[in-house]
């Protein structure tokens, strides 16, 4: 990828983002799934007891024939959407993220990816910017229960125009998935023209000095430290690395060669995900210095989503003096 085109798709981002309100990721798959619903008779939406939170509401009023509350037994609920998926159904299968991968883990194991079967696990509510629900309903460790398991794809959009890309993609692709969704509402980053694909990560720019990878909400904060660190006579990239699994290795390469260092941000565990991820990889194909931003191996904790980020180290300021920090 040239520079020419690197600083073309960053272009109108800013434009983007001060266009239109944020918005919960959460919100805009309800409304997508909705408009899928419209198109495609083959899809099918379960919900453990939550359809109002996980925003299924809409497409249940719509279609209730093809809509079906498992009631509080999100096991039950899996099973069905892997039962489902053999009839020819796509089936969407939605609750919070620490119930949909915590409690159901066997059988999304079992029935989804060992038997390889066409499912669309899609979680809301995770991360720590669940709020004031707690360290029970603050799903940390998702992504690396799922990164783990073969057959699974991992995606996390990073603002409301990536989700409807996402889940548009998601419902055309053939085989397991795993989307990880917000409930606090996130600026738009994505220029309008954007095409989410699985695998490809979305370069905003590529730094000379640093080049951070990110994920979901902390795309927003990467390019917020990105225009300090510019301030500070730092060059620092950018990329949107929404699918965790498989990583876009080529563009992982590219900021690993161009920068003296790799700075990854995600709102989950450091062990296991996102910076796990990158680790791995670079570890056996261009050992560079990384710096991981992320949960420090504890659990969350009641408050309001901005203060949780703070406490925990989630901030663009956290990556600011990261990056200062580790290139000193």
């Amino acid at each position: 990828m040239g520079e020419r085109e690197i600083k073309g798709q960053g272009a109108g981002v800013k434009g983007q983002e001060e266009g239109r309100k944020p918005k919960a990721t959460r919100d805009e798959y309800g409304e997508t799934l909705f408009e899928l619903g419209k198109r495609r008779p083959d899809i099918v939406v379960l919900d453990a007891d939550l359809s109002s939170s996980t925003k299924t509401g809409k497409f249940a009023k719509a279609f209730p024939d093809r809509f079906f509350n498992m009631g509080i037994a999100e096991q039950d609920m899996v099973g069905a959407a892997a039962g489902l998926s053999l009839t020819g159904k796509v089936p969407f299968a939605s609750t919070f993220a620490v119930f949909e991968t915590g409690r159901a883990w066997d059988q999304i194991r079992l029935t989804v990816c060992y038997s390889n079967t066409n499912v669309k696990l899609v979680a809301t509510h995770g991360g720590i910017t669940v709020g004031e629900d707690g360290a029970s309903h603050q799903a940390l460790e998702d992504i690396s229960l799922m990164r783990s398991l073969p057959n699974m794809t991992v995606i996390i959009p990073a603002d409301a125009l990536e989700t409807a890309s996402v889940i548009n993609t998601v419902a055309e692709y053939k085989g397991p998935v795993y989307v990880r969704l917000g409930r606090a509402k996130v600026p738009y980053i994505m220029p309008e023209d954007y095409r989410f694909r699985i695998g490809k990560a979305f370069v905003f720019h590529i730094g000379k000095d640093a080049n951070i990878i990110a994920s979901g909400i902390m795309v927003a904060a990467a390019l917020k430290a990105a225009e300090i660190l510019k301030k500070a006579g730092i060059d620092a990239g950018v990329v949107n690395m929404s699918t965790i699994k498989p990583l876009d290795e080529e563009a992982l390469l590219s900021a690993a060669r161009g920068s003296k260092l790799i700075v990854t941000a995600e709102e989950h565990s450091i062990i296991g995900g996102l910076g796990g991820a990158v680790c791995e990889f670079l570890s056996e194909n261009h050992p560079v210095p990384v710096k991981r931003i992320g949960i420090r191996d504890t659990f969350g904790c009641s408050g309001k989503p901005d203060e949780l980020l703070k406490i925990h180290g989630l901030t663009a300021e956290d990556i600011v003096s990261a990056v200062k920090t580790a290139l000193k």
